[in-house]
């Protein structure tokens, strides 16, 4: 099945809809971009590059007349900022919030707010802003959607150590935060009522993120990879279904097969125990409100 009779099939038309994207620029990025104006919604590129992200929005302007596309430049490692691009949305009229950015390889620090910076990129800031903007979307009847990985389950948390600061295998810290993503997330979805909160994955894709090998080895695969990986505008329609499909509490969107390859399609996620989902909630409430 060819990507535009998928869209066909799946969605529906968006116009008068305004959706904020977190990482517009990425490989992904961009595609649910294209896709998102396609469908009729006008967008707000959230980027730590705002020349990039300028840059694309004139692309994106060039190809689908009549959009609305603004640009806020947002650095998820650095809470000022953050916040300040959290109250910004909160002065426009947005009906999905989408968190697509992520870092996984990344030379390592502790941010402002005390966070190993892996963990305040993938989960700290994003469910923040998704804590703030609830009143916003819950006006307006919209979702938030949130792009989870199945590496959230190379490792289970440690209320000792929470960010994983004192790791060093970038799998495991990786997977520890989209861990503290999903299931945080899955639990607002459990209490929330006028808010549709989704946690969606693309699967195996070839973007920025997987090229964090070392450049002799990352020069060898590549090719490889991009043959064996979905390509980012396969592995996004997942994220875009998304916008659309209501998941439970214990629901994720993600490729069908094996959850690498596919089609999307809306699964039961049983990764965690509750005891363990009920302490992931917890601790996500209470960063949550000390950074209020």
């Amino acid at each position: 099945m060819t990507t535009k009779t998928w869209l066909r099939r799946n969605t529906k038309p968006l116009h008068g809809k305004r959706i904020a994207i977190t990482g517009s620029t990425g490989g992904l990025g961009r595609e649910l971009c294209r896709d998102l104006a396609l469908l009729g919604a006008d967008l707000i590129l959230l980027d730590r590059n705002a020349e990039r992200s300028n840059a694309f929005r004139e692309e994106l302007l060039g190809e689908f007349d009549g959009r609305s596309i603004e640009c806020i430049s947002v650095d998820l490692s650095d809470f000022s900022s953050v916040r300040r691009a959290t109250e910004e949305l909160k002065q426009r009229e947005i009906d999905c919030f989408l968190h697509n950015a992520g870092a996984y390889s990344i030379p390592r620090k502790i941010c402002d707010t005390g966070y190993d910076n892996v963990f305040q990129i993938n989960f700290v800031s994003p469910y923040y802003m998704i804590r703030e903007l609830l009143p916003n979307l819950r006006a307006r009847g919209g979702r938030a959607v949130a792009v989870g990985s199945i590496a959230h389950n190379y490792s289970k948390i440690d209320p000792d150590d929470v960010d994983f600061s004192t790791r060093t295998k970038a799998s495991k810290v990786y997977g520890n935060a989209k861990r503290y993503l999903t299931y945080s997330l899955l639990s607002l979805a459990e209490q929330e009522e006028g808010v549709d909160v989704c946690v969606a994955h693309p699967g195996i894709s070839f973007t920025n993120i997987t090229a964090h090998y070392p450049k002799l080895i990352f020069a060898l695969i590549k090719h490889p990879m991009k043959v064996i990986f979905m390509k980012p505008k396969h592995a996004c329609l997942s994220i875009l279904l998304g916008v659309y499909e209501k998941c439970s509490s214990d629901e994720w969107i993600g490729p069908r097969l094996f959850d690498v390859w596919g089609l999307p399609k809306k699964k039961k996620l049983r990764t965690a125990s509750p005891e363990e989902r009920a302490r992931i909630a917890h601790i996500a409430e209470n960063i949550y409100q000390k950074l209020r």
